[in-house]
């Protein structure tokens, strides 16, 4: 272990904070309060005004009837039941939670969505939320200025984003988009349409770039209502009948033989999701390639030399995935560099979509955006941290705005309620090929004007029914606190310093404990996410460093069977894998535990496959509180070093020793 860094220069508290949250202590209990009757009677009000000359349909007496009083004591009793098990919840709110991707909720987004809630808006279309539907439309394009596209509906290439579920939908609706991109000019050429300029055969239509494809659905709409009637419906009709959309992968690629089934990149610190989005389009799980990285973030090297060769081998590549923050390390991808190698790629005539799976970590965009949307320079941003960010972290997030979409998780680092994950693309205009049509919900012809055309959502989104609520509680967050440094930001300032003090810390636990046991930070942290690799010292095999760990983690993890008050933190766990991490970093942190490299993979059950680490997401912006003295890093490396002295006494006595 190299020596400690030194910890982040004290602060004084950011009093702005203060007001976002219900806080670790309900701080703001009163605030939230005042809030929720305020708008319960504000709503009450509005029913009680749609149209007064209507007599109540519940008259005042019913609420004395022994059949109203008995479903009221069975409501009661179901929720207070409710109530009673959600205390064995996840401490989500408590700064002794530094486990998985989630934290206290904003004030304005959790008032924001309760006092939606009522009016039970579904964002499908204008019809059934004729206020929420815009707002969602709007935080599109909060979204896009954060990320450095284009974001001023007036012009035509102006971004375009919408809420889902989660970041999971969103990688899918990536992959339909840049599908439907794809395909589109070899549907044209197989329909034959004339006067269009088309390429010369399909393999470079399939190799347009998206910008090109756009201009090319341009002039298709032109030419198509240049047309008459009949001749407008013949043609539209003939070039729909050739879309993949229509015919389907099988049929599609039956009709284009030259053409393969295209390739989707991704490093292995990818999500899940992608191998589930692959599944679900039907292009199939062995149409994932996954890259290999280097200190757990994509190795450009590596993705040259694919696309060198499916240039040469004349396989197609639909996209390439860059990660803004891994889920299971922080880690932050070179988008620059994948930028440049598509450029090169597209001299060898390959081109595809770059996307850019910032679930994690597009919220740390507000770190780098002044409040007019520039970027701020590198040297301004550092000057509030020990080490962040790095030169290849500022250049990364430099780049989001050349590339094609991204998704971007609001009820992560976002601090909002779930599901709220949201998908976002540079051109709107590409959406067009999405669209779907259903006569009782989405009336006439797409509308050119761009806040028109969104407010039927339904017919460019994965979904059908969506909740208005969540893009209230989105949009009003954004409105409270815009995303930009001086406001958004300061809550990923805070928690950014925080994963700074950690490493450091975990630097020092390491010096401080370095006769009982090994402590590596295996990847210096991108983000505010930091892992810690251990084993005890004198043990070489990985499946006892992964039993040591696992032994931790259990006085970290969520016990349903225990009280929460008798956990000190909650932790989790990931692993790493050699097939990730690669030959060169697997010998450099096998080598700083003192782990012989032969017990990997020598187990019978499997079990040292891997090498389990304590994984640490740091988003609770009140880890450090100056104003009362405590640190609760600080405090978690003295539990640690507590558990740290039991383990070594159970190992001792012969107690679950390996």
């Amino acid at each position: 272990m190299s020596a400690a860094l030194p910890l982040p220069s004290p602060e004084m508290r950011d009093h702005a904070l203060d007001a976002c949250f219900l806080g670790p202590y309900g701080e703001n209990d009163t605030l939230l309060e005042k809030l929720m009757v305020e708008f319960l009677r504000d709503h009450v009000y509005w029913r009680r005004n749609f149209h007064p000359e209507d007599p109540p349909a519940i008259a005042t007496a019913c609420a004395q009837h022994p059949d109203y009083l008995a479903f009221e004591a069975r409501m009661r009793r179901e929720l207070h039941q409710l109530s009673a098990a959600l205390k064995k919840s996840v401490p989500f709110h408590s700064p002794r939670y530094i486990g998985h991707m989630a934290s206290d909720l904003l004030l304005p987004g959790l008032a924001a969505q309760i006092l939606t809630l009522p009016y039970n808006p579904n964002n499908v279309s204008e019809d059934a939320a004729p206020v929420t539907v815009d707002l969602e439309v709007q935080v599109g394009l909060q979204l896009a200025r954060m990320l450095g596209y284009p974001h001023d509906p007036t012009q035509p290439a102006c971004a375009f984003g919408h809420l889902a579920s989660g970041g999971s939908l969103a990688n899918y609706q990536a992959l339909r988009l840049a599908l439907a991109l794809k395909a589109f000019p070899v549907a044209l050429r197989a329909a034959q349409v004339p006067d269009l300029a088309l390429p010369a055969d399909d393999w470079g239509a399939f190799n347009l770039a998206a910008a090109d494809v756009i201009v090319l659905l341009e002039r298709w709409q032109a030419w198509l209502a240049a047309q008459s009637p009949e001749q407008r419906a013949h043609w539209h009709a003939r070039v729909e009948a050739e879309r993949i959309e229509q015919r389907g992968l099988a049929g599609f690629f039956a009709a284009h033989p030259t053409l393969r089934v295209p390739l989707v990149l991704a490093p292995v610190t990818a999500h899940y999701s992608w191998s589930k989005g692959l599944k679900l389009l039907g292009l199939g799980r062995d149409q994932l390639h996954l890259l290999p990285t280097h200190g757990m973030r994509l190795d450009p090297a590596a993705l040259r030399d694919t696309l060198e060769r499916c240039a040469r081998e004349r396989q197609p590549v639909l996209m390439c995935v860059a990660v803004l923050g891994s889920t299971e390390y922080g880690t932050i991808d070179p988008i620059d560099a994948v930028l440049a190698a598509r450029k090169d790629a597209r001299r060898q005539g390959l081109d595809f979509s770059v996307h850019v799976d910032a679930a994690w970590g597009g919220y740390l965009a507000t770190l780098f955006r002044n409040e007019d949307g520039s970027l701020r320079p590198r040297a301004e941003v550092a000057g509030e941290y020990v080490r962040f960010p790095t030169a290849a972290v500022h250049a990364a997030f430099a780049a989001l705005g050349d590339t094609d979409s991204a998704t971007v998780d609001p009820h992560k680092l976002g601090y909002l309620p779930y599901g709220a994950g949201a998908f976002v693309c540079r051109d709107h205009r590409a959406m067009t090929l999405l669209a779907e049509r259903a006569d009782y919900v989405f009336h006439g012809n797409i509308p050119r004007d761009y806040l028109a055309r969104y407010r039927s959502l339904g017919q460019f989104v994965p979904e059908g029914s969506k909740s208005g609520a969540a893009a209230a509680a989105v949009y009003v967050t954004h409105k409270v606190l815009p995303l930009d440094h001086r406001h958004f930001g300061r809550l990923p300032r805070a928690t950014v310093r925080a994963a700074e003090a950690f490493h450091a810390c975990a630097q020092r636990f390491a010096i401080d404990i370095a006769d009982r046991l090994h402590v590596l930070v295996p990847f210096a942290p991108d983000s505010n996410l930091v892992c810690l690799a251990l084993n005890p010292c004198g043990n070489t095999r990985v499946a006892g460093a992964n039993a040591y760990v696992r032994a931790l983690h259990d006085t970290l993890r969520i016990d349903p069977g225990q009280p929460l008050q008798l956990k000190e933190f909650f932790g989790s766990v990931t692993s790493l894998r050699p097939q990730m991490l690669g030959p060169a970093d697997t010998a450099r942190i096998l080598a700083a535990l003192g782990l012989d490299p032969h017990s990997l993979g020598t187990n019978d059950d499997g079990d040292d496959d891997r090498l389990m680490i304590l994984r640490h997401t740091l988003m609770n912006p009140y880890l450090i509180d100056h104003e009362n003295g405590i640190s609760y890093i600080e405090r978690y490396f003295e539990f640690l070093a507590r558990r740290v002295r039991v383990l070594a006494t159970a190992a001792g006595a012969g107690i679950g020793s390996t």
